[in-house]
């Protein structure tokens, strides 16, 4: 599994976002490490960050700032059908 994708790693983030929602809030090192250990030496520090930026920048998820930096879903996101 060693060609794994951001976008791979991005989709399973955010699966796990949509779990988790409203049941435990996800910090950026929650998501990291959960996805090192899923997909193992595939998966680093440097790909899940960028994999971050791409849920956060596609508008699905968003920072929520309640006494400390969580991910979350975009309240806003409508994904197009």
């Amino acid at each position: 599994m060693e060609d794994l994708s951001v976008e791979k790693v991005a989709e399973t983030m955010y699966g796990m976002v949509k779990d988790y929602h409203g049941k435990k809030n996800l910090k950026a090192t929650d998501l990291t490490k959960a996805m090192i250990e899923q997909f193992g030496e595939a998966c680093d520090k440097q790909k899940c960050k960028e994999a971050i930026r791409v849920i956060i920048d596609d508008g699905r998820c968003t920072y929520s700032y309640v006494g400390g930096s969580y991910i979350v879903l975009n309240p806003d996101y409508h994904p197009a059908s």
